[in-house]
C-alpha cells in the first residue's frame, strides 16, 4: 500500500512539526514554502511548558535550547532614563518559559524531515478543489531572479492539505473565505527587530520595559545574542499606520512628548536595521478549522497573537496533536480533524481570551489602572520575599500554559 500523500503549506514551526509528526506516523508529507529560501531567524518568542513537551516528545527540545541567562536583570524604565526599577522579567513569569527565537524551534525541526520529505520552494497554492477521495491543488511555482524568473502551474491531487501558513493564509483564503469575514483586529500595531547593541547604561543581559497607556516598548536579551525590541501600541486607525514609513508611525504613537535617550536609540535602531517586522495584531476567528480533507494549524488556524505568549508552544502541540490524531483513525481523515479540533478548540480559546485580555494589558498597559498594577508589581519584585508572594498568587493565571494539551 502506498502511504497517504500531504500537502504541508507553509515553513513555519507549525509547518515543520506538522511534516515531521506526518512523516512519522507513515504519511508522505510534500512541503511548500512561498519564500525562495529558509527565512531568518526571526524574533523573540516564549516557549512555555505545553510546547516544551511536545519538543520533548519529538526529540528536539535539547537542539532548541534557552537563551535566558540566570544572571540577567530586568527593568521597568521611563523615557527620560532617570527610573530604573527592578521588575519580573518574561522568564519569570509562571512555567518559566524559555527565552528564545523563533528561528530556534525551526532549526531544531528541520534537519529531522530534510533528508526525507520533500520541500519545494518559492510555491503557493492557487487554487483548491476537494473531493470525497482527495484534494486536487494547483501550486505556482517562481523560480530564477530578475529577468530570469519563470513561473510555472502544476495541479497534483493529495489526501491531505494542512494549511500552516501564518496569520495571512493562501490556503485558509482558497478554502475558508476571505480574511475580513475570519480575521479579528485587536486594534494594535506591533514593531519588531534585533537590535545591533543594547540601549547604552544598561548589560547586554538585562531586560527593559518602558510603559505607558496605550503603548509599551520592550528589551528582550538573550544570553548569547543581541536582544531584541518589541514596539506595541493602540490605534484606533490601523490603515493610517501604513500609509507612512514604519518609523515614521513608530514616532508619532510614541509622541507628542520628547522622545528621550531610551526610546531614541531604540527608534534610531529599528530605523537602521537590516530587517524588521511592522504590522497589525489579529487573532482568527473561524467556526471551524478544517473540512473533510483541508485543516489550518498554528497562527492560520487561531493566531493566538504574541500578547498570549503562546505561539510557538501551541503551533508545536497542535501538529504533534494531529498526528496522533490521524494515526488513531487510519483511513480516516474526516474523523481524525473532528477529534483533533474537538481536544484542541477549548484549550485555544483559553488561550485566545488570555490574549484579548490580561496578556494584551501584559504587554500594553490599556487604562491608568493597569499602570497602576504594573507600579505596583514592580515595586513587589524588588523583594526576595514579595515577588514569590506575587508569583504565586498569579501563578494560577498562567497553568493553562503548563499543560500538555497533545498528549497521546
Amino acid at each position: 500500500m502506498t502511504a497517504p500523500r500531504a500537502l504541508v503549506v507553509g515553513m513555519g514551526i507549525a509547518g515543520l512539526a506538522t511534516a515531521m509528526r506526518l512523516r512519522e506516523v507513515g504519511w508522505e508529507p510534500v512541503l511548500v514554502e512561498r519564500a525562495p529560501e529558509r527565512r531568518p531567524a526571526g524574533y523573540f518568542v516564549g516557549l512555555f511548558e505545553t510546547g516544551r513537551a511536545t519538543a520533548q516528545r519529538m526529540g528536539v527540545l535539547d537542539a532548541i535550547g534557552n537563551r535566558a541567562d540566570p544572571d540577567g536583570n530586568s527593568y521597568d524604565v521611563d523615557r527620560t532614563g532617570t527610573r530604573r526599577r527592578p521588575s519580573m522579567g518574561y522568564g519569570d513569569l509562571p512555567g518559566e518559559p524559555r527565552l528564545i527565537m523563533r528561528g530556534d524551534i525551526e532549526a531544531a525541526l528541520y534537519p529531522q524531515i530534510a533528508a526525507t520529505t520533500e520541500i519545494r520552494y518559492g510555491t503557493t497554492p492557487v487554487a483548491i478543489d476537494e473531493h470525497d477521495d482527495g484534494v486536487d491543488v494547483t501550486l505556482r511555482t517562481t523560480s530564477g531572479t530578475g529577468p530570469g524568473w519563470a513561473t510555472t502551474e502544476t495541479t497534483e491531487r493529495f489526501d491531505l492539505v494542512v494549511g500552516a501558513d501564518g496569520l495571512r493564509s493562501t490556503v485558509r483564503r482558497l478554502a475558508f473565505g476571505p480574511d475580513s469575514e475570519l480575521l479579528r483586529p485587536l486594534n494594535h500595531i506591533i514593531g519588531a527587530t534585533l537590535l545591533k547593541e543594547q540601549v547604552p547604561g544598561f548589560r547586554p543581559t538585562d531586560g527593559l520595559t518602558l510603559a505607558e497607556e496605550g503603548r509599551s516598548a520592550w528589551v528582550f536579551p538573550f544570553a548569547d545574542h543581541a536582544p531584541g525590541v518589541l514596539f506595541s501600541y493602540r490605534t484606533d486607525d490601523e490603515d493610517a499606520q501604513f500609509r507612512r514609513t514604519p518609523i515614521e508611525s513608530l514616532r508619532a504613537a510614541y509622541g507628542p512628548e520628547p522622545a528621550g535617550p531610551i526610546l531614541e536609540n531604540l527608534f534610531e535602531q529599528f530605523e537602521a536595521a537590516d530587517d524588521s517586522l511592522f504590522d497589525s495584531v489579529h487573532q482568527v476567528d473561524m467556526p471551524t478549522w478544517h473540512t473533510d480533507r483541508v485543516v489550518l494549524v498554528g497562527d492560520s488556524a487561531w493566531c493566538l497573537t504574541l500578547y498570549s505568549g503562546m505561539g510557538a508552544s501551541l503551533g508545536l502541540a497542535g501538529a504533534d496533536l494531529l498526528g496522533t490524531t490521524l494515526a488513531r483513525n487510519p483511513g480516516n481523515i474526516t474523523r481524525a480533524l473532528r477529534e483533533w479540533e474537538q481536544r484542541l478548540r477549548p484549550f485555544v480559546d483559553i488561550q485566545q481570551r488570555s490574549g484579548r485580555t490580561d496578556g494584551l494589558s501584559m504587554f500594553v498597559p490599556q487604562t491608568r489602572r493597569d499602570l497602576a498594577t504594573r507600579n505596583v508589581m514592580s515595586k513587589v519584585t524588588s523583594n526576595k520575599l514579595t515577588n514569590r508572594l506575587m508569583r504565586a498568587a498569579i501563578a494560577t493565571k498562567f497553568k493553562e500554559k503548563s499543560l500538555d494539551i497533545a498528549a497521546p
